[in-house]
């Protein structure tokens, strides 16, 4: 009897240990997110910067019908640049499905690319890329100064540049509507001047 006692006592205490050591590595895990700030999408100083009115351009997506870019909008628009034989590209391809759906109220998406139209034709198809718009322009590219894949740009109703920046992962392209949403330049720059 004793010693169902002391087995119970024994119990009883090493689940409070337990309970203990959570709760210490809950509050350790707190305060590691505020000391790691998010990772936003990586701004270049090249092309229109935030602010800056857009390129106005009046394309034709190989999905059909005429897409404007930098004009006056209902939906703010993502031009999402990339290429058919990007893997960064493809893995993001259901992250742009997801968020067209997600945020369909306030964002129009238009991906963005440049070469021949029959390869792309072939890459819309296979990776079910109908729904978007999809266009071809080498001087599209070149208005943003383009250089690296996947990039973004977040354009407001208004056709100002309101985010943009080189994105690798959901949290990147998400980072654009954020800084889009609270009229910054990209969240990295809004931290540095909130951080004491």
């Amino acid at each position: 009897m004793t010693l169902i006692y002391f087995l119970l006592a024994f119990l009883t205490l090493a689940v409070l240990t337990l309970g203990v050591a959570f709760l210490a590595l809950a509050r350790q895990t707190g305060i590691l997110f505020e000391r790691i700030a998010p990772m936003g999408a990586l701004m270049n100083d090249s092309g229109p910067k935030v602010g800056d009115t857009s390129p106005a351009f009046s394309l034709t997506s190989l999905t059909g019908g005429a897409v404007e870019v930098g004009q006056h909008r209902e939906k703010a628009q993502l031009l999402f640049f990339l290429s058919p034989t990007c893997p960064i590209c493809k893995k993001l391809l259901p992250v742009l499905k997801s968020i067209k759906d997600s945020e369909r109220r306030w964002l129009d998406i238009t991906l963005a690319s440049d070469g021949e139209p029959e390869r792309h034709q072939r890459f819309i198809h296979t990776a079910a890329l109908g729904e978007f718009d999809y266009v071809l322009s080498t001087e599209l590219g070149l208005a943003y100064r383009v250089s690296r894949l996947p990039f973004a740009v977040v354009i407001g109703r208004t056709g100002v540049v309101s985010a943009k920046g080189l994105v690798n992962n959901r949290e990147q392209l998400e980072s654009l509507f954020n800084a889009h949403d609270m009229d910054v330049e990209s969240i990295q720059g809004y931290l540095e001047k909130t951080q004491p």
